[in-house]
């Protein structure tokens, strides 16, 4: 599934592409990628024809498009996207040849390029849903939807010494608590296994035991090799995540600890290992990141 990184790509070449266009009309050509919306295709449809696209906004693994309202005191609205496990937000000439899980075509009355939803598991969605205020950031603004998502380590928002008494009062695992979405968004499997390797702790060390300091740590890596994710497009491990243009990302290349199973740490050579977490897999370095004697899992 696509994490911050990815999803912060495709926001940006959406910025490029839709920023400040006017939708003509929305075509919807598999009602399960818009089931979120709970009026139904010919709603969503409609109320997207004649909307002006604002520049596109994310938290955590979701993005939305601001709509510019009719009047000053109309609710503002988004279309709200999720990629999903597969789902491609794809940009292009409006002649090209349909993909073969096209969800949802957004053409613009500028007859440049279109907007296209492509999704071959369907896990992803679309919906246009009301802007409320953001919790997390004072005058800013989100979908309503995603309001219980907490901000993400990217984002200004972000409060570090509330995420330190949030870990405290928790009783379960770091990696656990990197994955809940309602203490910090955007972090998944991949970048977990990053930061936390980097920070050279084990996935299973209790959160009420965590120092500030150790919190910081690990907030800092995220922050790094999320950053490092995103200068190089992102992580690709097969065609299903790419930017709107179509393009891999190339960060699979400096993973050092997600998907490396037996092979050598680049730290201190000790052959990565495999646990089962969560139904998927977690990933540490035995030496770098010690078992801690009362593990949460």
């Amino acid at each position: 599934m696509p994490e911050l990184p990815e999803v912060e790509v495709v926001r940006r070449g959406l910025d490029r592409w839709t920023a400040g266009r006017t939708i003509a009309a929305a075509q919807v050509l598999h009602p399960r990628s818009v089931r979120r919306h709970e009026a139904g295709p010919a709603d969503f449809a409609g109320r997207l024809a004649g909307r002006t696209v604002l520049s596109p906004r994310r938290r955590g693994k979701y993005m939305w498009l601001p709509l510019r309202a009719a009047a000053e005191d109309e609710p503002g609205e988004a279309l709200l996207a999720h990629l999903g496990m597969s789902g491609q937000l794809l940009v292009g000439e409006p002649d090209r040849e349909r993909e073969k899980h096209l969800r949802v075509r957004v053409v613009f009355d500028d007859g440049g390029h279109d907007l296209r939803f492509v999704d071959q598991r369907t896990f992803g969605h679309l919906m246009v849903a009301d802007l409320v205020p953001d919790a997390f950031a004072a005058g800013a603004l989100v979908p309503e939807p995603i309001v219980h998502i907490a901000a993400d380590p990217l984002e200004d928002a972000f409060d570090a010494e509330a995420f330190y008494r949030a870990l405290r009062r928790r009783k379960t695992g770091i990696k656990r608590a990197l994955l809940d979405q309602s203490l910090i968004s955007g972090v998944g499997n991949i970048y977990a296994d990053e930061a936390l390797w980097q920070a050279r702790l084990h996935w299973a060390r209790p959160t009420e035991t965590m120092t500030r300091a150790e919190a910081v740590r690990v907030l800092e890596a995220a922050r790094e090799v999320m950053g490092a994710a995103l200068a190089v497009g992102g992580t690709s491990f097969d065609s299903l995540y790419v930017n709107v243009n179509g393009e891999s990302g190339y960060f699979e290349r400096s993973l050092e600890a997600y998907g490396r199973r037996d092979e050598p740490c680049r730290r201190c050579g000790t052959p990565i290992r495999r646990d089962e977490f969560m139904n998927r897999s977690s990933y540490s370095c035995p030496v770098c990141q010690p078992k801690p004697r009362r593990a949460r899992y």
